[in-house]
């Protein structure tokens, strides 16, 4: 493995649409700590606001953290609060979740608040929420910034509509408290704004990438620096991911590219827009590789990609080496003839 920390987003296995299967879940976390990857838990990928809520949210981090092989972050969010919420409110919930994940023994990672982004009526109001959260954490934390092809309840974040001045706004937040502040998962789509960033962060505050369209040349980085991850993307490509960070690591950055190429299109096409429902496609192809003996998601979510999409899924996730052609063609053909 590289000198990057690479965290995956994990998805969760769903037994119906109401249900976690537990072992196949856990399960799933040991082949990513086996690829020598850290597990990112409960966080979008997981569905996380779209299936998946805070209970079985603070569950899947305590029994992730419980039996953790390699490095765990977890998602702490608002997203228990119900009604309309003032910024009391989402800090006490925010405090909530960020005890459960402590007390896990998982490294938070502050996720961005649909209710914040309501109640907010400029950039104090984050500096408050987050400056009080800062103040309170044992260890330091991830700070992630989720742009609205992700959330489009998240317009406006940090303070204002326009990238520029809420970039400005997030890195003051941070320059205020850095000691507190391990590092910033960036997930906006835009490579040059990520590189940007990255540049004007304090001294020994990383940058985590979460860019799934242009992750391996930020990862590689350049003379300036580099981005670690943490990405959906590496939920269903860790072993070739694996590999290809392996190269890298003994200074191959040209097999790194080479192995990592692939993966792009792949990552493309499941991130698609709406974006936001890339988590089919992860679990799609969790299923493929026989990860999971259903191809099913919380909230009956595998109905929100095409036939057309999730085959030309398969057909780039084979590409890629992500997933074992034959054993993968037998399982399309069954789900196809179930249909």
């Amino acid at each position: 493995m590289s000198s990057r920390i690479v965290f995956a987003a994990a998805h969760v296995v769903a037994k119906d649409e109401r249900t976690v299967d537990w072992d196949a879940t856990l399960a799933f976390r040991h082949h990513l700590w086996s690829h020598g990857l850290g597990v990112a838990e409960a966080m979008d990928t997981a569905q996380r606001g779209m299936g998946l809520d805070w209970p079985a949210a603070a569950e899947l981090i305590r029994r992730s953290a419980a039996e953790k092989t390699g490095r765990i972050c977890a998602g702490v969010a608002t997203d228990h609060l119900t009604g309309e919420a003032g910024l009391d409110d989402v800090l006490q919930a925010y405090l909530e979740q960020l005890d459960v994940a402590q007390e896990a023994g998982a490294q938070p990672v502050l996720m961005c608040s649909r209710q914040l982004a309501a109640a907010a009526r400029g950039p104090e109001d984050y500096e408050k929420v987050y400056g009080t959260l800062l103040d309170r954490v044992s260890e330091p934390v991830i700070l992630h910034w989720l742009g609205t092809a992700f959330d489009p309840a998240l317009e406006g974040y940090w303070g204002a509509a326009e990238i520029p001045q809420a970039t400005r706004n997030f890195l003051e937040i941070i320059a205020s408290r850095p000691d507190k502040v391990d590092g910033v998962k960036v997930s906006l789509l835009d490579a040059d704004h990520e590189i940007g960033l990255r540049r004007a962060l304090p001294t020994g505050v990383k940058c985590y990438t979460g860019d799934d369209f242009n992750y391996p040349d930020l990862i590689a980085g350049d003379d300036e620096g580099y981005s670690h991850a943490l990405l959906g993307i590496f939920d269903p490509i860790a072993p070739v991911a694996a590999i290809a960070l392996g190269k890298l690591a003994e200074g191959d950055t040209a097999e790194f590219h080479r192995i990592m190429a692939p993966t792009v299109p792949l990552s493309r096409h499941l991130f698609s827009a709406p974006t936001y429902y890339y988590k089919t496609g992860v679990v799609f192809l969790a299923w493929l590789a026989g990860h999971q003996e259903r191809f099913a998601l919380l909230d009956g979510l595998e109905s929100a990609r095409s036939v057309e999409h999730l085959a030309e899924a398969k057909r780039l996730a084979e590409i890629a080496g992500v997933i074992e052609p034959e054993f993968a063609e037998r399982r399309w053909r069954q789900w196809l003839a179930s249909r």
